[in-house]
Protein backbone atom coordinates (compact mmCIF):
# COMPACT_ATOMS: atom_id res chain seq x y z
CA UNK A 1 0.00 0.00 0.00
CA UNK A 2 1.33 3.63 -1.07
CA UNK A 3 1.60 5.76 1.95
CA UNK A 4 -0.35 8.95 1.01
CA UNK A 5 1.70 10.98 3.56
CA UNK A 6 4.50 12.55 1.42
CA UNK A 7 1.84 12.94 -1.57
CA UNK A 8 -0.36 15.17 0.71
CA UNK A 9 2.01 18.41 -0.35
CA UNK A 10 1.13 17.71 -3.66
CA UNK A 11 -2.49 16.82 -3.43
CA UNK A 12 -3.57 20.29 -1.08
CA UNK A 13 -1.99 21.95 -3.87
CA UNK A 14 -3.66 20.31 -7.06
CA UNK A 15 -7.04 19.65 -5.51
CA UNK A 16 -6.81 23.21 -3.91
CA UNK A 17 -5.82 25.07 -7.01
CA UNK A 18 -9.06 22.77 -8.66
CA UNK A 19 -11.00 24.41 -5.67
CA UNK A 20 -10.01 27.77 -6.07
CA UNK A 21 -10.89 27.81 -9.70
CA UNK A 22 -14.34 26.83 -9.35
CA UNK A 23 -14.45 28.86 -6.54
CA UNK A 24 -13.19 32.39 -9.21
CA UNK A 25 -15.57 31.15 -11.72
CA UNK A 26 -18.98 30.95 -9.39
CA UNK A 27 -17.82 34.26 -7.08
CA UNK A 28 -18.73 37.39 -7.59
CA UNK A 29 -16.77 39.86 -6.17
CA UNK A 30 -13.25 40.24 -5.06
CA UNK A 31 -12.09 36.91 -6.43
CA UNK A 32 -8.52 37.81 -7.18
CA UNK A 33 -7.63 38.66 -3.25
CA UNK A 34 -9.85 35.78 -1.84
CA UNK A 35 -7.92 33.81 -4.35
CA UNK A 36 -4.48 34.87 -3.60
CA UNK A 37 -5.17 34.77 0.31
CA UNK A 38 -6.59 31.15 -0.86
CA UNK A 39 -3.31 30.01 -2.29
CA UNK A 40 -0.69 31.46 0.44
CA UNK A 41 -2.40 29.40 2.94
CA UNK A 42 -2.47 26.60 0.59
CA UNK A 43 1.68 26.94 0.32
CA UNK A 44 1.80 27.74 3.79
CA UNK A 45 0.34 24.02 4.71
CA UNK A 46 1.72 22.41 1.95
CA UNK A 47 5.13 23.38 3.47
CA UNK A 48 4.33 22.49 6.59
CA UNK A 49 2.94 18.83 5.57
CA UNK A 50 6.52 18.51 3.04
CA UNK A 51 8.86 19.20 6.75
CA UNK A 52 6.80 16.09 8.38
CA UNK A 53 6.85 14.18 4.86
CA UNK A 54 8.93 10.94 5.61
CA UNK A 55 11.87 9.57 3.28
CA UNK A 56 11.37 6.66 0.82
CA UNK A 57 9.76 6.16 -2.87
CA UNK A 58 6.63 6.45 -3.68
CA UNK A 59 4.47 4.55 -6.86
CA UNK A 60 7.36 2.18 -7.60
CA UNK A 61 10.47 4.30 -7.68
CA UNK A 62 8.57 7.30 -9.71
CA UNK A 63 8.71 9.81 -6.79
CA UNK A 64 11.09 10.08 -4.05
CA UNK A 65 10.90 12.17 -1.04
CA UNK A 66 14.05 13.06 1.30
CA UNK A 67 16.02 15.80 2.81
CA UNK A 68 17.22 17.36 -0.13
CA UNK A 69 13.69 17.43 -1.66
CA UNK A 70 12.29 18.94 1.33
CA UNK A 71 14.61 21.66 1.30
CA UNK A 72 13.77 22.43 -2.07
CA UNK A 73 10.69 22.31 -1.78
CA UNK A 74 10.55 24.53 1.03
CA UNK A 75 12.43 27.05 -0.95
CA UNK A 76 10.28 26.93 -4.01
CA UNK A 77 6.92 27.52 -1.62
CA UNK A 78 8.84 30.65 -0.45
CA UNK A 79 9.72 32.12 -3.35
CA UNK A 80 6.19 31.54 -4.64
CA UNK A 81 4.34 32.74 -1.60
CA UNK A 82 6.78 36.25 -1.47
CA UNK A 83 5.41 36.50 -5.12
CA UNK A 84 1.55 36.08 -4.53
CA UNK A 85 2.31 39.06 -1.74
CA UNK A 86 3.76 40.91 -4.16
CA UNK A 87 1.04 40.86 -6.62
CA UNK A 88 -2.13 42.03 -4.94
CA UNK A 89 -1.41 45.48 -4.52
CA UNK A 90 0.81 45.60 -7.96
CA UNK A 91 -2.28 43.80 -9.77
CA UNK A 92 -5.12 45.53 -8.53
CA UNK A 93 -3.47 49.27 -9.46
CA UNK A 94 -2.39 47.74 -13.15
CA UNK A 95 -5.56 46.50 -13.60
CA UNK A 96 -4.28 42.63 -14.25
CA UNK A 97 -5.92 41.44 -10.60
CA UNK A 98 -7.62 38.12 -12.23
CA UNK A 99 -8.40 35.49 -10.08
CA UNK A 100 -6.65 32.93 -12.35
CA UNK A 101 -3.15 34.07 -11.39
CA UNK A 102 -2.58 32.90 -7.71
CA UNK A 103 -3.96 29.41 -9.88
CA UNK A 104 -1.72 29.20 -12.16
CA UNK A 105 1.26 29.75 -9.83
CA UNK A 106 -0.04 27.22 -7.53
CA UNK A 107 -0.12 24.39 -10.59
CA UNK A 108 3.61 25.48 -11.62
CA UNK A 109 5.08 25.04 -8.05
CA UNK A 110 2.77 21.51 -8.24
CA UNK A 111 4.88 20.81 -11.67
CA UNK A 112 8.37 22.21 -9.69
CA UNK A 113 8.03 19.49 -6.34
CA UNK A 114 6.98 17.06 -9.14
CA UNK A 115 10.30 17.78 -10.50
CA UNK A 116 12.37 17.99 -7.33
CA UNK A 117 10.76 14.19 -6.35
CA UNK A 118 10.89 12.71 -9.57
CA UNK A 119 13.08 9.75 -9.34
CA UNK A 120 12.54 9.05 -13.41
CA UNK A 121 13.24 10.61 -16.42
CA UNK A 122 9.37 10.25 -17.36
CA UNK A 123 8.26 11.90 -14.06
CA UNK A 124 10.96 14.62 -14.34
CA UNK A 125 9.33 15.63 -17.58
CA UNK A 126 5.80 15.71 -16.44
CA UNK A 127 6.57 18.00 -13.53
CA UNK A 128 8.95 20.24 -16.05
CA UNK A 129 5.73 20.73 -18.46
CA UNK A 130 3.20 21.14 -15.86
CA UNK A 131 5.56 24.18 -14.53
CA UNK A 132 6.66 25.75 -17.90
CA UNK A 133 3.27 25.62 -19.09
CA UNK A 134 1.66 27.64 -15.96
CA UNK A 135 4.13 29.84 -16.22
CA UNK A 136 4.21 30.82 -19.91
CA UNK A 137 0.82 32.34 -19.15
CA UNK A 138 1.95 34.06 -16.10
CA UNK A 139 4.23 36.05 -18.40
CA UNK A 140 1.56 37.35 -20.05
CA UNK A 141 -1.33 38.12 -17.83
CA UNK A 142 -0.96 41.62 -18.61
CA UNK A 143 -2.79 40.43 -22.21
CA UNK A 144 -3.42 44.30 -23.05
CA UNK A 145 0.17 45.00 -22.73
CA UNK A 146 2.05 44.65 -25.82
CA UNK A 147 4.99 44.01 -23.80
CA UNK A 148 3.68 41.32 -21.51
CA UNK A 149 2.43 39.80 -24.68
CA UNK A 150 5.69 39.67 -26.62
CA UNK A 151 7.33 38.24 -23.24
CA UNK A 152 4.97 35.53 -22.79
CA UNK A 153 5.61 34.77 -26.65
CA UNK A 154 9.35 34.49 -26.46
CA UNK A 155 8.75 32.54 -23.23
CA UNK A 156 6.56 29.93 -25.29
CA UNK A 157 8.58 29.63 -28.01
CA UNK A 158 12.21 29.25 -26.34
CA UNK A 159 10.73 27.55 -23.43
CA UNK A 160 9.20 24.92 -26.12
CA UNK A 161 12.52 24.50 -27.87
CA UNK A 162 14.20 23.84 -24.34
CA UNK A 163 11.52 21.07 -23.66
CA UNK A 164 11.94 19.78 -26.77
CA UNK A 165 15.87 19.43 -26.38
CA UNK A 166 15.08 18.06 -22.88
CA UNK A 167 12.91 15.04 -24.48
CA UNK A 168 15.03 14.61 -26.76
CA UNK A 169 18.04 13.84 -24.41
CA UNK A 170 15.63 11.71 -22.64
CA UNK A 171 14.90 9.40 -25.29
CA UNK A 172 18.70 8.86 -26.17
CA UNK A 173 19.49 8.42 -23.23
CA UNK A 174 16.54 5.49 -22.70
CA UNK A 175 17.38 4.00 -25.89
CA UNK A 176 21.68 3.14 -25.36
CA UNK A 177 20.78 2.89 -21.30
CA UNK A 178 17.72 0.54 -21.34
CA UNK A 179 16.04 2.75 -18.75
CA UNK A 180 14.39 5.92 -17.43
CA UNK A 181 14.81 5.20 -13.81
CA UNK A 182 16.96 6.97 -11.87
CA UNK A 183 18.16 4.18 -9.40
CA UNK A 184 18.88 1.78 -12.42
CA UNK A 185 20.83 4.18 -14.38
CA UNK A 186 23.09 4.70 -12.06
CA UNK A 187 23.16 1.15 -11.88
CA UNK A 188 24.03 0.50 -15.88
CA UNK A 189 26.53 3.78 -16.29
CA UNK A 190 28.55 2.84 -13.51
CA UNK A 191 29.73 -0.28 -16.43
CA UNK A 192 30.78 2.73 -18.09
CA UNK A 193 28.53 4.41 -21.19
CA UNK A 194 28.94 4.93 -24.79
CA UNK A 195 28.68 7.92 -26.87
CA UNK A 196 24.85 8.13 -27.39
CA UNK A 197 24.51 8.10 -23.88
CA UNK A 198 26.77 10.79 -23.48
CA UNK A 199 25.17 13.02 -25.90
CA UNK A 200 21.57 12.27 -24.26
CA UNK A 201 22.96 13.86 -21.32
CA UNK A 202 24.35 16.46 -22.66
CA UNK A 203 21.10 17.31 -24.10
CA UNK A 204 19.40 16.78 -20.71
CA UNK A 205 21.73 19.25 -19.87
CA UNK A 206 21.30 22.26 -22.44
CA UNK A 207 17.41 21.70 -21.46
CA UNK A 208 17.28 22.36 -18.02
CA UNK A 209 20.17 25.21 -18.72
CA UNK A 210 17.40 27.11 -20.76
CA UNK A 211 15.19 27.10 -17.62
CA UNK A 212 17.91 28.42 -15.16
CA UNK A 213 19.18 31.20 -17.62
CA UNK A 214 22.56 29.73 -17.57
CA UNK A 215 24.16 31.46 -20.74
CA UNK A 216 24.38 30.68 -23.27
CA UNK A 217 21.04 29.81 -23.15
CA UNK A 218 19.85 32.90 -21.58
CA UNK A 219 18.56 34.70 -24.37
CA UNK A 220 14.83 34.64 -23.41
CA UNK A 221 15.53 36.20 -19.67
CA UNK A 222 16.30 39.50 -19.96
CA UNK A 223 13.14 40.46 -22.45
CA UNK A 224 10.45 38.01 -20.73
CA UNK A 225 12.01 39.59 -16.71
CA UNK A 226 11.36 43.23 -18.76
CA UNK A 227 8.03 42.61 -20.41
CA UNK A 228 6.46 40.25 -17.42
CA UNK A 229 4.41 42.06 -14.94
CA UNK A 230 6.82 42.62 -11.85
CA UNK A 231 5.32 40.41 -10.01
CA UNK A 232 5.28 37.48 -12.32
CA UNK A 233 9.15 38.41 -12.55
CA UNK A 234 9.76 38.03 -8.96
CA UNK A 235 8.38 34.97 -9.78
CA UNK A 236 10.53 34.15 -12.07
CA UNK A 237 13.54 34.87 -10.70
CA UNK A 238 13.03 32.80 -7.49
CA UNK A 239 10.89 29.42 -7.85
CA UNK A 240 11.79 27.87 -11.21
CA UNK A 241 15.57 28.76 -10.43
CA UNK A 242 15.76 26.55 -7.35
CA UNK A 243 13.14 23.84 -8.62
CA UNK A 244 15.36 23.63 -12.04
CA UNK A 245 18.77 23.75 -9.92
CA UNK A 246 17.27 21.13 -7.86
CA UNK A 247 16.60 19.02 -10.53
CA UNK A 248 20.00 19.70 -12.46
CA UNK A 249 21.70 18.71 -9.05
CA UNK A 250 19.40 15.61 -8.73
CA UNK A 251 19.74 14.31 -12.11
CA UNK A 252 23.61 14.91 -12.64
CA UNK A 253 24.93 13.69 -9.59
CA UNK A 254 22.14 10.85 -9.25
CA UNK A 255 21.70 8.73 -12.31
CA UNK A 256 24.29 10.45 -14.26
CA UNK A 257 26.97 10.83 -11.32
CA UNK A 258 29.12 7.94 -12.64
CA UNK A 259 29.82 9.75 -15.89
CA UNK A 260 31.02 12.76 -13.78
CA UNK A 261 34.30 13.67 -15.63
CA UNK A 262 32.53 13.30 -18.87
CA UNK A 263 30.11 16.22 -18.30
CA UNK A 264 31.76 18.15 -15.70
CA UNK A 265 33.82 20.39 -18.17
CA UNK A 266 30.69 21.71 -19.21
CA UNK A 267 29.34 22.42 -16.26
CA UNK A 268 32.38 24.13 -15.54
CA UNK A 269 31.88 26.14 -19.16
CA UNK A 270 27.84 27.48 -18.22
CA UNK A 271 29.29 28.72 -15.09
CA UNK A 272 32.03 30.43 -16.45
CA UNK A 273 29.76 31.89 -19.81
CA UNK A 274 27.12 32.42 -16.97
CA UNK A 275 29.66 34.71 -14.90
CA UNK A 276 31.29 36.52 -17.61
CA UNK A 277 27.99 37.78 -19.17
CA UNK A 278 26.44 38.36 -15.98
CA UNK A 279 29.60 40.52 -15.44
CA UNK A 280 29.69 42.09 -18.42
CA UNK A 281 25.88 42.92 -19.75
CA UNK A 282 24.27 44.25 -17.20
CA UNK A 283 27.14 47.52 -17.11
CA UNK A 284 24.94 49.18 -19.92
CA UNK A 285 21.76 48.75 -18.61
CA UNK A 286 19.14 51.44 -17.94
CA UNK A 287 16.12 49.53 -16.96
CA UNK A 288 16.52 48.08 -13.23
CA UNK A 289 14.99 44.90 -14.60
CA UNK A 290 16.57 44.14 -17.53
CA UNK A 291 19.91 44.71 -15.03
CA UNK A 292 18.25 42.01 -13.03
CA UNK A 293 18.07 39.61 -15.70
CA UNK A 294 21.76 39.74 -16.18
CA UNK A 295 22.24 39.66 -12.22
CA UNK A 296 20.31 36.53 -12.45
CA UNK A 297 22.15 34.71 -15.17
CA UNK A 298 25.40 35.68 -13.51
CA UNK A 299 24.11 34.22 -9.89
CA UNK A 300 23.19 31.46 -12.18
CA UNK A 301 27.28 30.63 -12.95
CA UNK A 302 28.16 30.45 -9.05
CA UNK A 303 25.56 28.38 -8.32
CA UNK A 304 26.75 26.15 -10.88
CA UNK A 305 30.26 25.99 -9.60
CA UNK A 306 28.96 23.47 -6.55
CA UNK A 307 27.88 21.28 -9.29
CA UNK A 308 30.97 21.17 -10.87
CA UNK A 309 32.81 20.59 -8.02
CA UNK A 310 30.83 17.45 -7.82
CA UNK A 311 31.68 16.74 -4.24
CA UNK A 312 29.20 16.99 -0.88
CA UNK A 313 30.96 20.33 0.11
CA UNK A 314 30.00 21.24 -3.67
CA UNK A 315 26.12 20.45 -3.39
CA UNK A 316 25.62 22.01 0.26
CA UNK A 317 27.58 25.09 -1.45
CA UNK A 318 24.95 25.22 -4.22
CA UNK A 319 21.91 24.85 -1.90
CA UNK A 320 23.23 27.18 0.41
CA UNK A 321 24.05 29.81 -2.75
CA UNK A 322 20.14 29.04 -3.61
CA UNK A 323 18.48 29.83 -0.72
CA UNK A 324 20.28 33.40 -0.13
CA UNK A 325 19.65 34.21 -3.82
CA UNK A 326 16.24 33.54 -2.76
CA UNK A 327 15.88 36.22 -0.03
CA UNK A 328 18.55 39.11 -2.07
CA UNK A 329 15.49 38.25 -5.54
CA UNK A 330 12.35 38.77 -4.07
CA UNK A 331 13.75 41.44 -1.46
CA UNK A 332 15.05 43.04 -5.09
CA UNK A 333 11.70 42.85 -7.24
CA UNK A 334 9.59 44.41 -4.21
CA UNK A 335 11.79 47.40 -3.97
CA UNK A 336 10.83 47.42 -8.01
CA UNK A 337 7.73 46.88 -7.79
CA UNK A 338 7.73 49.87 -5.07
CA UNK A 339 8.93 52.29 -7.48
CA UNK A 340 5.90 53.86 -8.76
CA UNK A 341 5.07 57.86 -9.55
CA UNK A 342 1.53 58.87 -9.55
CA UNK A 343 0.30 55.98 -9.51
CA UNK A 344 2.75 54.61 -12.74
CA UNK A 345 5.42 52.06 -12.86
CA UNK A 346 8.44 53.24 -13.72
CA UNK A 347 11.35 51.14 -13.89
CA UNK A 348 14.70 52.72 -15.13
CA UNK A 349 17.66 53.56 -12.73
CA UNK A 350 18.07 57.17 -13.06
CA UNK A 351 14.61 57.14 -11.69
CA UNK A 352 16.32 56.25 -8.34
CA UNK A 353 17.94 59.62 -8.25
CA UNK A 354 17.50 61.65 -4.68
CA UNK A 355 15.75 58.17 -3.50
CA UNK A 356 17.46 58.36 0.16
CA UNK A 357 16.42 61.95 0.71
CA UNK A 358 12.64 61.00 0.18
CA UNK A 359 12.50 57.36 1.48
CA UNK A 360 15.27 56.47 3.61
CA UNK A 361 14.23 53.54 4.28
CA UNK A 362 13.49 52.17 1.02
CA UNK A 363 17.15 53.15 -0.11
CA UNK A 364 18.66 51.50 2.67
CA UNK A 365 16.78 48.14 1.49
CA UNK A 366 17.34 48.33 -2.18
CA UNK A 367 21.27 49.61 -1.30
CA UNK A 368 21.42 46.38 1.18
CA UNK A 369 19.85 44.16 -1.57
CA UNK A 370 22.89 45.59 -3.98
CA UNK A 371 25.22 45.41 -1.46
CA UNK A 372 24.28 41.30 -1.00
CA UNK A 373 24.17 40.66 -4.79
CA UNK A 374 27.58 42.28 -5.50
CA UNK A 375 28.68 39.94 -2.17
CA UNK A 376 29.88 42.73 -0.10
CA UNK A 377 30.38 41.17 3.68
CA UNK A 378 29.53 40.92 5.95
CA UNK A 379 25.76 40.77 4.21
CA UNK A 380 24.59 36.91 3.05
CA UNK A 381 25.57 37.15 -0.38
CA UNK A 382 29.03 37.61 0.75
CA UNK A 383 28.92 33.82 2.50
CA UNK A 384 27.32 32.16 -0.52
CA UNK A 385 29.70 33.14 -2.97
CA UNK A 386 32.42 32.39 -0.07
CA UNK A 387 30.92 28.45 -0.23
CA UNK A 388 30.83 28.40 -3.58
CA UNK A 389 33.96 29.58 -4.18
CA UNK A 390 36.10 27.72 -1.40
CA UNK A 391 34.13 24.04 -2.88
CA UNK A 392 35.37 25.10 -6.41
CA UNK A 393 38.81 25.22 -4.68
CA UNK A 394 38.91 21.92 -2.75
CA UNK A 395 37.47 20.07 -6.10
CA UNK A 396 40.48 21.32 -7.57
CA UNK A 397 38.68 24.07 -9.79
CA UNK A 398 41.38 26.64 -9.25
CA UNK A 399 40.06 28.03 -12.50
CA UNK A 400 37.15 28.53 -11.63
CA UNK A 401 37.28 30.26 -8.69
CA UNK A 402 39.14 32.84 -10.16
CA UNK A 403 37.04 33.75 -13.05
CA UNK A 404 34.17 34.00 -9.65
CA UNK A 405 36.33 36.10 -8.02
CA UNK A 406 37.35 38.54 -11.12
CA UNK A 407 33.65 38.55 -12.18
CA UNK A 408 32.42 39.33 -9.16
CA UNK A 409 34.45 42.44 -8.56
CA UNK A 410 33.50 43.51 -11.96
CA UNK A 411 30.06 43.02 -11.60
CA UNK A 412 30.05 45.08 -8.30
CA UNK A 413 30.11 48.11 -10.55
CA UNK A 414 26.91 48.03 -11.92
CA UNK A 415 25.31 47.00 -8.27
CA UNK A 416 27.20 50.21 -6.69
CA UNK A 417 25.78 51.85 -9.75
CA UNK A 418 21.98 51.57 -8.13
CA UNK A 419 23.46 52.85 -4.47
CA UNK A 420 25.51 56.02 -6.01
CA UNK A 421 22.37 56.92 -8.16
CA UNK A 422 19.94 56.94 -5.08
CA UNK A 423 22.23 58.63 -2.88
CA UNK A 424 24.59 60.81 -4.55
CA UNK A 425 22.09 62.19 -7.93
CA UNK A 426 20.41 65.00 -7.54
CA UNK A 427 16.36 64.00 -8.49
CA UNK A 428 12.87 64.33 -7.32
CA UNK A 429 11.43 60.96 -6.84
CA UNK A 430 8.47 61.50 -5.69
CA UNK A 431 7.36 57.68 -5.36
CA UNK A 432 3.88 56.61 -4.33
CA UNK A 433 3.29 55.10 -0.28
CA UNK A 434 4.09 50.94 -0.71
CA UNK A 435 1.39 48.87 -0.06
CA UNK A 436 1.62 46.60 3.20
CA UNK A 437 3.11 43.34 1.64
CA UNK A 438 5.45 44.78 -0.65
CA UNK A 439 6.82 46.56 2.88
CA UNK A 440 6.88 43.34 4.70
CA UNK A 441 8.48 41.26 1.75
CA UNK A 442 11.16 44.45 1.56
CA UNK A 443 11.66 44.69 5.25
CA UNK A 444 11.92 40.48 5.29
CA UNK A 445 14.19 39.83 3.07
CA UNK A 446 16.68 43.03 4.26
CA UNK A 447 16.55 41.82 7.64
CA UNK A 448 17.59 38.33 6.96
CA UNK A 449 19.92 39.59 4.35
CA UNK A 450 21.81 41.69 7.19
CA UNK A 451 21.55 38.79 9.81
CA UNK A 452 22.69 35.67 8.30
CA UNK A 453 25.97 36.48 9.19
CA UNK A 454 24.74 35.95 13.20
CA UNK A 455 22.97 33.07 12.50
CA UNK A 456 24.72 30.80 9.75
CA UNK A 457 24.05 27.37 10.91
CA UNK A 458 20.62 26.34 10.38
CA UNK A 459 20.67 27.27 6.65
CA UNK A 460 24.54 25.40 6.27
CA UNK A 461 23.40 22.54 8.13
CA UNK A 462 19.87 21.87 7.02
CA UNK A 463 21.98 22.23 3.08
CA UNK A 464 24.52 19.64 4.39
CA UNK A 465 21.92 17.34 5.17
CA UNK A 466 20.19 17.86 2.17
CA UNK A 467 23.60 17.54 0.14
CA UNK A 468 24.09 14.00 2.05
CA UNK A 469 20.96 12.67 1.45
CA UNK A 470 21.68 14.02 -2.57
CA UNK A 471 24.91 12.36 -2.47
CA UNK A 472 23.76 9.17 -0.58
Amino acid sequence: MISFSPLIPALLLGIGGMALLMFGVFAKRERATSCTAGALILLVLAAGFTLAAPDGPLFGGLLQTNTFTRYADVLVMLGAAAALILSVDYNRREGIARFEYPILVLFSVLGMIVMISAADLMTLYVGFELQSLALYICAALARDSLRSTEAGLKYFVLGALASGLLVYGISLVYGFAGTTNFASLAGVLAHGAGYGTVIGIVFVLVGLAFKISAAPFHMWTPDVYEGSPSPVTALFGTAPKVATMALLLAVMIGPFGPLLHQWQMLVEILSIVSMALGALAAIGQTSIKRLLAYSSIGHMGYALMGLAAGTVAGIQATLVYMAIYVVMSFGSFACVIAMRRRGQAVETIADLAGLSAEKPGFALALAIFMWAMAGIPPLSGFFGKLYVFSAAVNAGLDTLAVVGVVTSVIGAFYYLRVIKVMYFDAGRPEFDPMAGGVRFVMAVGAIVTCLFVFIPGPLVSAADAAARALMG
